[in-house]
């Protein structure tokens, strides 16, 4: 399984930016379909953002369309998730994690997670 390190969070403004990084070692990175997921306290952890391997198809979750935008750099076993035009409810732990299937918005696919990332937007 990848080893995968979150990082880039922070504490915000509404209508601020971040870029998150997902760092991945220990498994042929460029393989697989990464995917950014999200959890809210006392909330369930959500699909936000999925990549596939090479980078050509994309899926977001509509809360964040227009808003969010995945990419990866095999080159340097790295996926991003830019987000702009963040609002309070992004507060979130933000997770990346690996799939060997195609890019897709559940959860139980993806089986190599990171330990998260803080996200946090005041309004």
């Amino acid at each position: 399984q990848a080893q995968l390190v979150e990082s880039g969070g922070g504490l915000v403004q509404t209508g601020a930016s971040l870029r998150l990084s997902c760092v991945a070692s220990g498994r042929t990175f460029r393989s697989y379909t990464v995917g950014w997921f999200r959890q809210a306290p006392e909330m369930s952890r959500e699909f936000v953002a999925g990549i596939n391997w090479s980078g050509g198809r994309t899926l977001y979750a509509d809360s964040v369309k227009g808003r969010f935008t995945i990419s990866r750099d095999n080159t340097k076993n790295t996926v991003y998730l830019q987000m702009n035009s963040l609002k309070p409810e992004d507060t979130a732990v933000y997770y990346c994690a690996t799939s060997p299937i195609a890019v897709v918005s559940t959860r139980g696919v993806y089986d190599s997670w990171g330990q998260g990332t803080q996200v946090t937007v005041s309004s």
